[in-house]
């Protein structure tokens, strides 16, 4: 049954990879104007339906408002907003422009902000009126949405006001498959983030992954948690939808457990994803789960899963959480699909097989040629043989964009390490730059880590690699003790014995550092690099 979505694949490249690609009919204008896009909830629980017909109508004033602020298609315009009504909004009528859109995580400080609007050149930067004044010491112009005593600015609702959605200046921009939709920077666990533009084409990409991985169907509830203001909850909660014309819920809230939970259940979700951190968070919470879930489908992106939040999946929410594997720039790739023909058995640990539409596989670390079944290598993309494939190098970094490519341009090296069963599916070890040798082994932190978080008084864990005079490296590991839990020596040998028994002897952390919580980037990435500054201490 492959074939059949090879030629699904196929299908939508020709429908997203065009000189007529147009991103506001793509994604909005051809859908049926009643139909409804997404169900815009609130903190406490009220919600409202956004519909096509009006988002094309105040995309539209807003695209006018835009090319009379001077906007011009090609340029950049970034968004620092929560996940709303507005912001979706903003994007169409940033599309519909032809303009970029750029996006800023609403928790980033403002040097972060301010690297980002510099390096992407914004024009304009439209902000939420809680974060407006973040961007003071800023020169790009602001566009506030909601009520905000800043300075000079522009405020979102009197340009719409002062704007009809029939205005010439509002007709759609026709971009092409090339053209950029996106200039997304990467989180980065180490190094500043990078700019990686997005072409129109990648829509292809999105929407395969919607339909092939997530299986979201048109009588689905979806709930896609991740924050647009990073790649899989842009690319999964707003781009993906939109494409598909599947409504989803938009929860205009910060993140709960107790929200999550009851969300899940108000509105009857059937298929959720979400990074790993929010099903820690779920498992975590000291609240006995509701029951009368609906859920049909659970998956999980960012990090790999552990086996223990697997299990716990299974048990409270009445199916397994599926991990898949992606990247800022690719989206996703490898993946345990629940699409029916894709649908296999789950082995543990394993991040899946590739997508239709893909070509993945581990090189060996000294060569560039496939690893043998099982060998730890190099994470690659066929750059020859992956259709889906859009990324175009990163923004103003041509050394950058040359050390992802082997020599002869055909693999993509993703810069993370695993295997490939003889079977196909992938097995994730670490990034390259965390792999742990200690005495001539090789260890992947995430074989530890899985380990550690098997102890019932173990909320998270990482593990680094610290300098050590006779073996290299040794491991020393960041515990996250659980709610009502303490990190004592006697828990501390308790996980060395536990990760002797259950992983490696060799393998076990020579020191247990207990801490409240593990630096991650805003989209929920362990930051490695900062936990070895604090190590051997």
């Amino acid at each position: 049954m492959t074939t059949d979505l090879d030629a699904r694949v196929s299908v939508l490249l020709d429908r997203y990879d065009g000189p007529e690609a147009c991103v506001a009919d793509l994604l909005c204008d051809r859908h049926p104007a009643g139909q409804i896009a997404f169900t815009v909830v609130e903190s406490d629980l009220s919600a409202h339906e956004l519909t096509y017909g009006e988002l094309r109508e105040r995309s539209a004033r807003f695209a006018a408002a835009l090319a009379e602020l001077g906007v011009e298609p090609g340029d950049r315009v970034a968004t620092l907003m929560a996940k709303s009504a507005e912001l979706v909004v903003a994007l169409l009528g940033i599309w519909r422009r032809g303009a970029v859109h750029v996006p800023l995580f609403t928790a980033f400080a403002p040097p972060a902000i301010e690297f980002r609007l510099t390096a992407s050149r914004a024009k304009f930067v439209v902000t939420d009126a809680a974060q407006a004044p973040k961007l003071a010491a800023v020169e790009c112009p602001a566009i506030v949405v909601g009520e905000a005593e800043t300075s000079g600015a522009l405020h979102f609702d009197d340009l719409l006001d002062g704007h009809r959605s029939d205005d010439p200046r509002a007709k759609p921009v026709v971009v092409g498959g090339d053209g950029l939709l996106v200039q997304l920077f990467t989180s980065g666990t180490t190094g500043t983030p990078k700019g990686v533009p997005i072409p129109v084409r990648a829509l292809a990409s999105f929407h395969a992954y919607q339909e092939f991985a997530l299986d979201v169907r048109p009588d689905d509830v979806y709930w896609n948690a991740a924050d647009p203001g990073w790649a899989y909850g842009l690319y999964y909660a707003i781009l993906a939808p939109l494409a598909t014309g599947v409504r989803s819920l938009l929860l205009h809230a910060g993140f709960s457990a107790t929200l999550t939970w009851d969300v899940l259940q108000r509105f009857g979700v059937t298929n959720f994803a979400a990074a790993p951190t929010v099903y820690r968070a779920l498992r975590a919470d000291s609240a006995p789960a509701p029951e009368g879930f609906a859920l049909r489908r659970a998956s999980s992106a960012g990090e790999p899963l552990t086996p223990d939040v697997v299990a716990w999946s299974q048990r409270t929410l009445g199916v397994p959480v599926r991990d898949h594997y992606g990247q800022t720039e690719h989206g996703m790739v490898i993946c345990n699909a629940w699409h029916p023909d894709l649908d296999a058995a789950v082995p543990l640990g394993s991040m899946g097989r590739q997508l239709p539409g893909w070509s993945c596989a581990v090189l060996a670390e000294d060569a560039d040629v496939e690893a043998a079944p099982g060998e730890i290598g190099r994470v690659a993309i066929d750059a020859q043989r992956s259709p889906l494939l859009w990324f175009l190098g990163y923004l103003d970094d041509p050394e950058r964009t040359a050390s992802r490519f082997t020599a002869d341009g055909r693999w993509y090296l993703t810069g993370d390490v695993g295997a490939r069963d003889p079977d196909g599916c992938f097995r994730f070890s670490s990034r390259d730059d965390d792999v742990i040798i200690m005495a001539g082994y090789r260890i992947g932190p995430f074989e530890v880590e899985s380990v550690l978080v098997m102890h019932d008084q173990v909320a998270e864990a990482a593990v680094v690699g610290m300098p050590d005079e006779l073996r290299g490296e040794v491991l020393e590991a960041f515990v996250v003790p659980r709610t009502g839990a303490e990190g004592s020596a006697e828990l501390a040998a308790e996980l060395q014995q536990l990760v002797k028994d259950e992983f490696a002897a060799h393998a076990y952390p020579r020191k247990v550092h207990f801490v409240d919580s593990l630096p991650k980037t805003p989209s929920g990435k362990v930051q490695r690099f900062l936990l070895r500054g604090k190590g051997s201490r």
